[in-house]
Order: structure tokens, then C-alpha cells, then sequence
């Protein structure tokens, strides 16, 4: 009884913590906002507008799930604790086992929700769009590429999120050159928002005979989809079009009933393309969302005012930006450089393990102690 003595304790200390977090996350008002769009929902003519009905829709999932969480920690809370009290009341340890891991659930769901609270940039909230490059090195770095992409499809599957492929470039002998895929999700850029930069290989590798280790790159582009009511500057005249036929060994990947579409944006020499929708038009239409948002992430990053300001030589990988190194050989490390957090269960991490590069990325972004990358050239 000691034991559940000191868990109940730690549960009722834990109330202020959820009242507070409830206060950070304004579900009050989400609340208030949940209402009057359901209202808005009951209107005459609602459909008329689809593509407003389906923003308002999309709107009130999102507070839902909100809500939904945040209610389901508290009752957790609760629960527990009363399973608490009457354990003790009636002198029955036969509960002690739910009661413990009722309380361990409790304290993740509570880290991951304070987790949501460092999510304040204004794009957060919104789908991710990566684009994965395969470094110098040949295969090696392709088939670290397709490694990349495995690992961030692996990711998405485990936190519910939709992946939806809008380009990819097959490699030479194995591997991919290049791939671009959107991860549809709440939350999904504020979380991936982190993998932005160079990732760093070390491996025997499978691709030599003489079975000599070897360093390679990858670099991971992240973008916000934007919604439509983002003004981005982008004039007809400065877009070149190509449309090609769907083409090479992607297997599964590639619908090549379907015409790809290819956009250069003129002033900057950024390349966009998509190839794997139905028709053409989506192509285009996935091309113009990566592209605009391509063209704000620059600027933000690079504190322009316009987007007119962004020059070609900003827009070249940069393969000292390293954020991340994966040791294969001769021994076994995933290490951050930014935030120094690492973990030695590779394999774990391949499969998509990345909550702690993640949640330590937010922790030192919110308080300002994030590192420069390391060296692309340095060794182990």
C-alpha cells in the first residue's frame, strides 16, 4: 500500500500540471470554436461553397481530436486515481498491476501533450512536405536515401499520419536519387519540422566487395503545405512547364498512366515535380504547393522580406549543415548534434523511432539551446 500511497500522491500533484496545460492549449476556447463551426455546419447552403465546407470540416476534426485528448488525460487522471482509493479502501492489491500501468500511460499521454504546447510556430499545424537527396557517393547514398524514406514512412504510420507520394527518382543500380511525399496529419510539419538537413551514413557496405566501411549523405528538405490563403508571390511568366511521361523502375511507386509535371521557377532555378496523381492537373496542382512552399520557407529562414530576394546560390545543399549521424560500424549510435541526444538501438530508430530526436529538438528549440551541425567531413 505504500507504494500505491506514493503513486496517488504523485497523481493529485499532478492535477495543477493538467489544469494548466489545459489553459496553455485553450481547450475552452476550442470549445467555444467547436461550436460555433458545427452552428456554421447547420447552415442552409453549407455545401454550396465545397471547397470552404471542407476547410470548416477539417477545422472541427482537428478541434475534436484536440479536445478529445485532452479530456481523455484528465479522466485517466481521475480514473486512476479512484482505483487508488478504493484499492485501499477495501485492502485489494489484485488492481495493483492496472493501477500501475494506468498511472505510466497517464504520465505519456501528459509528456506528449505538453509536447503539442512548443508547436507555436505558425505553420505547426499543418502537413509536412519532404523532399529526400541522395548525397555523392553513388549507390551507397542512394540506397541510404530509400533508407530515409522507409524510416519516415515508418514514422508516419506510428503516430497515424498519411503519407502521400508526389515524386520519385529511382537510382542507378538500387536505391533512389530523389523522392518528395507529403505527411497528411495534425501537427505533422511542427514534428518533422526537425529532420531539416544532412544525415550522415556510416556502414559496412552491402555494395562493396572488399567490405570497406563507408560515410554517406542524404539531405531532407521540409515544407509546410500551405493553405490557400497564404499570398505567395509567384507570377505565370516566371514558371516554366514540362510535361513528360512517368517513366524508369519505380514499380509500385509510379503511375505511369499519368502525365508528370515538372516546374522551374525562373528567378531562383527551384525544380519541383510530380509524377505519381491521375492526371496531369494534380501533378501540377502538387507541383504549385510544393513550390510555394518551397519559395516561404526560404525566405523565412533566410529573413527576407520578399521572395524576389531569394538568389539561386542559397537554394545548393549544403552537406556541412550535418544534424545527424547514423553509426552502423563499428558499433551502433544514432546521435543529434544539435541537441547531443542519442540512442544506441539503431535499428529501433530505421524503424522509425524518432520521438526523442524530436521531442529534444523542440525542447532546446523552445529554449533557444539548439547547435550549429557538425562538419560533414568529420569521422568517427
Amino acid at each position: 500500500m505504500i507504494l500505491l500511497d506514493d503513486i496517488r500522491n504523485e497523481l493529485v500533484n499532478a492535477r495543477p500540471e493538467v489544469r494548466e496545460l489545459g489553459e496553455v492549449l485553450q481547450i475552452a476556447r476550442a470549445k467555444n470554436d467547436l461550436s460555433d463551426l458545427r452552428r456554421q455546419m447547420e447552415y442552409e447552403g453549407f455545401w454550396d461553397d465545397h471547397e470552404k465546407a471542407q476547410k470548416i470540416t477539417q477545422r472541427c476534426n482537428t478541434l475534436e481530436r484536440k479536445i478529445e485528448n485532452f479530456e481523455k488525460l484528465e479522466a485517466l487522471l481521475e480514473d486512476t486515481i479512484t482505483m487508488i482509493e478504493l484499492a485501499q479502501e477495501e485492502g485489494d492489491n489484485s488492481s495493483d498491476d492496472e493501477i500501475l500501468a494506468d498511472a505510466e500511460k497517464f504520465k505519456e499521454q501528459l509528456a506528449a501533450e505538453k509536447l503539442k504546447t512548443l508547436l507555436t510556430g505558425e505553420y505547426d499545424g499543418s502537413n509536412a512536405i519532404l523532399t529526400l537527396h541522395a548525397g555523392a557517393g553513388g549507390t551507397e547514398a542512394q540506397d541510404w536515401t530509400q533508407m530515409l524514406y522507409r524510416m519516415y514512412n515508418k514514422y508516419a504510420e506510428g503516430h497515424g499520419f498519411k503519407v502521400d507520394l508526389l515524386d520519385w527518382l529511382d537510382g542507378d543500380e538500387a536505391g533512389v536519387k530523389s523522392a518528395s511525399f507529403m505527411v497528411q496529419g495534425e501537427n505533422a510539419y511542427g514534428f518533422l519540422k526537425s529532420e531539416a538537413g544532412v544525415h550522415r551514413l556510416v556502414r559496412v557496405s552491402p555494395f562493396d566487395a572488399q567490405g570497406r566501411r563507408h560515410t554517406s549523405f542524404a539531405a531532407v528538405e521540409v515544407m509546410p503545405e500551405l493553405s490557400d490563403d497564404v499570398e505567395v508571390e509567384i507570377r505565370p511568366e516566371d514558371i516554366k512547364m514540362d510535361v513528360f511521361r512517368s517513366s524508369g523502375a519505380g514499380g509500385q511507386h509510379i503511375n505511369k498512366t499519368s502525365s508528370a509535371v515538372r516546374l522551374t521557377h525562373l528567378p531562383t532555378g527551384i525544380v519541383v515535380s510530380c509524377q505519381t496523381q491521375r492526371s496531369q492537373f494534380q501533378n501540377k496542382d502538387y507541383c504549385m504547393k510544393m513550390l510555394r512552399a518551397k519559395l516561404v520557407e526560404i525566405k523565412e529562414r533566410e529573413h527576407l522580406d520578399k521572395i524576389s530576394d531569394i538568389k539561386g546560390d542559397q537554394l545548393k545543399i549544403e552537406w556541412g549543415s550535418q544534424i545527424r549521424s547514423y553509426v552502423f560500424m563499428p558499433y551502433t549510435l544514432v546521435k543529434d548534434v544539435r541537441t547531443g541526444c542519442e540512442t544506441g538501438n539503431v535499428q529501433a530508430v530505421m524503424d522509425g523511432d524518432l520521438d526523442a530526436f524530436i521531442n529534444a529538438y523542440l525542447k532546446a528549440l523552445s529554449h533557444g539551446t539548439l547547435k550549429a551541425g557538425a562538419a560533414a567531413g568529420e569521422d568517427d
